[in-house]
């Protein structure tokens, strides 16, 4: 039976990277985002490297949307044996930690941790019947430990952090893995990388970040899943040394 991995979050950088990783290693994979363009581009690149690609537009902040998304996915590809979580919000996701209020957490409480709970909840039970599956994400390393300036969608990332964990424990046994990559770095082809090359240019003040290539990242998720051996990793690991 051919494998297959829903992305929710295609966007530049790591799901996009995600989707090319996993489509190299025989998986048919969904393409979940909110553009239709980016993802028929994708899907067309995919397509001519021999890879089975579904493309599915969605605003991963509409939770309630979450079972007609599924009825979509299960349409194309059935239950995902994998599924891959790493949307951001769109707006800025950080603020300093004095200044942050209720209502900039609530707002972005949907799209990082109501949404995900949601495709949990649909596709784990066909994971734990089949004894084999994946729950991944990637997201930055603020969630691990805090950084000044940096509060915000980071708290709440930190909350996710603490579901992934106790869900790792859970459903070890059951054969569904749940593994999670915190990146320390600056991803190469983002818009971040491109703010922060502009802020540099112009000598605006900016954190020391290492540049990291979309696809290695990927293949670090993809060793964790393969291998098994370890539920998280901090990229670079001395990033949190800093």
């Amino acid at each position: 039976m051919t494998k297959s991995i829903a992305v929710f979050g295609t966007g530049p950088g790591v799901g996009q990277a995600i989707a090319r990783r996993y489509g190299k290693e025989g998986y048919d994979v969904v393409l979940v985002a909110r553009r239709q363009g980016p993802l028929d581009l994708l899907a067309r690149e995919m397509s001519a490297e021999g890879v089975t690609a579904h493309v599915i537009t969605a605003d991963l902040d509409r939770t309630d949307e979450v079972p007609a998304l599924a009825v979509r996915i299960r349409a194309r590809v059935g239950d995902p044996t994998a599924l891959y979580y790493g949307p951001a919000p769109a707006a800025p996701p950080f603020v300093p930690a004095a200044g942050l209020t209720e209502e900039l957490l609530q707002d972005r409480m949907p799209i990082t941790m109501y949404t995900l709970l949601a495709l949990v909840r649909e596709f784990l039970p066909a994971m734990v019947e089949r004894g084999d599956g994946a729950i991944l994400s990637a997201q930055g390393a603020a969630a691990v430990q805090g950084r000044p300036h940096m509060s915000g969608w980071p708290t709440i990332l930190a909350a996710q952090r603490n579901y992934f964990q106790s869900l790792a424990g859970e459903v070890a046994a059951k054969g569904v893995y749940v593994g999670a990559l915190y990146i320390g770095a600056r991803i190469l082809g983002t818009p971040f990388e491109a703010e922060y090359r502009r802020r540099q240019a112009q000598g605006e003040p900016v954190p020391d970040l290492a540049a990291a290539a979309p696809a290695a990242l990927a293949g670090i998720l993809w060793d964790m899943h393969a291998e098994r051996d370890r539920h998280e990793t901090v990229f670079p690991a001395e990033h949190m040394d800093r």
